[in-house]
């Protein structure tokens, strides 16, 4: 058996963690299944928005004559475009892998415990004084033969002419914005009349109308059968109604959640204990039941977001080499979803806020103050604030609109040192920058406190 002290069992964002372990001369074993850099990097959040960028230069050509000019796109190089993208997802591996050094030892395969203490990989086992489980999660698995899940196309290699899309959440709709933009044949397929549930309803409506002018969307349908022949899928659509029609598409990939990779671990060997969803419990010092056994990021099921893994690995690394005391509390979780149009959120929603029976005020400001903005020519983008009443607290923010997952940085900053909405009233803005729209948002929500509490 050899002995480490540190073994990580998964090699994303946790593989920085090994880094900055091994460079403190700490000998670590690094346990990864598939190329290093995790969902993320391979089939997640980098390569999903290098393909959207595609679709944003597209969607801007389309649309200039809204200012007047008249353009035409006289050739879109599909292949060109996944090969470029499958090109960087090849680079990945080797990316992460330079930037280990001789104190991580890196072991590609399958990561089990055997006890709380004891890993096998690859007919080894090995041990060490502290061991963390990054395993991240994985898509759902389709209902039907040969139908993909975004880890099927990252990378693509056989582009589809036509594509039908499950989902209704971020990933669905992201994707689908890509192919319609690519001018593949797109349908997304909604259960329900709703896109993008966990945002704000305001926001929910206002993506819903414009994300429809894209995109062909079939609400309150669900999929009843799906065959699959050499030239694709025949697939049987059944409405709420119990109608059903039938649908051709070269491919079927379902985007519908995702769930815990701790089957692989063979758990039930330890005192480590799950959720009722499968997710790994911890404390909140990343500690799951067995002592000195640390769970981050996806493999909780908590914030299943690349930025709220980064940071619980940072903090978990100052608690492990740094003596840090406190634990880390996340007030505030922001996300974006990059779509055409963008959004951008963080904090509560009206209806949450409603739910816990706060005292607050909600405010929408149209962005028509900044002269960016109306250069922009368009007439649905929007910044929503709920506020607390009594001590003017942002409880949350979200905007819809080109470049809101940058603007809403600035409302970060304020919530984290000094959540008081007056700050924005305050400061000094540059003219006509786009974010000059958080302006008259801060006025217009100050003055619906102040007129509220006036009544009271």
């Amino acid at each position: 058996m050899k002995t480490y002290d540190l073994i990580i069992i998964g090699g994303g964002r946790a593989s920085n963690l090994a880094k900055k372990a091994g460079n403190l001369g700490k000998k670590v074993a690094l346990i990864e299944k598939s190329s290093l850099g995790g969902t993320c990097a391979n089939r997640g959040c980098v390569p999903s928005k290098l393909l959207i960028a595609y679709a944003d230069v597209i969607r801007s050509i389309e649309s200039s004559q809204k200012h007047f000019i008249s353009s035409e796109i006289k050739e879109i190089d599909i292949k060109k475009i996944f090969e470029n993208n499958n090109s960087f997802i090849d680079s990945v591996d080797d990316s992460y892998k330079s930037k280990l050094n001789e104190n991580v030892d890196l072991y590609r395969g399958i990561g089990s415990f055997i006890s709380d203490k004891v890993i096998k990989v690859n007919d080894e086992k090995l041990t060490a004084s502290k061991i963390i489980i990054a395993t991240g999660t994985k898509p759902l698995k389709p209902p039907f033969e040969n139908a993909w899940t975004s880890d099927d196309i990252f990378p693509l290699d056989n582009i589809p002419k036509s594509i039908t899309i499950v989902g209704s959440g971020f990933i669905a709709c992201e994707l689908a914005n890509v192919f319609n933009a690519l001018k593949i044949n797109t349908t997304l397929i909604v259960r329900s009349e709703t896109l993008l549930s966990s945002e704000d309803k305001q926001i929910q409506e206002v993506f819903k109308e414009e994300f429809s002018k894209y995109v062909n969307i079939e609400f309150n349908t669900t999929i009843k059968d799906a065959k699959y022949q050499e030239s694709g899928f025949t697939i049987e659509l059944e409405n709420k109604d119990k109608s059903t029609k039938q649908h051709k598409s070269q491919a079927l990939l379902y985007a519908i959640g995702r769930e815990s990779n701790a089957k692989d671990l063979k758990l039930e060997n330890t005192s480590i204990q799950v959720d009722e969803r499968g997710f790994i419990k911890r404390d909140e010092y990343f500690q799951t039941n067995a002592k000195d056994v640390y769970v981050v990021g996806d493999a909780t099921g908590k914030y299943m977001l690349q930025h709220a893994a980064a940071y619980e690995m940072n903090h978990l690394f100052k608690v492990l080499y740094e003596d840090e005391k406190q634990a880390l509390k996340f007030k505030y979780m922001p996300h974006a979803v990059f779509t055409h149009p963008e959004i951008a959120s963080v904090g509560l929603t009206q209806k949450q806020a409603q739910e816990q029976n706060l005292d607050f005020i909600a405010s929408k400001s149209i962005w028509k103050a900044s002269a960016k903005a109306q250069g922009m020519k368009i007439d649905y983008a929007f910044t929503k604030f709920i506020v607390d009443k009594n001590t003017y607290e942002i409880l949350g923010c979200h905007m819809i609109g080109p470049q809101s997952s940058t603007m809403i940085h600035q409302v970060l900053t304020l919530m984290h040192i000094d959540n008081d909405i007056r700050h924005l009233k305050n400061m000094l803005y540059i003219h006509p920058a786009l974010s000059e729209e958080l302006l008259p948002a801060a006025i217009n929500a100050i003055k619906k406190i102040e007129e509220s509490n006036e009544k009271n």
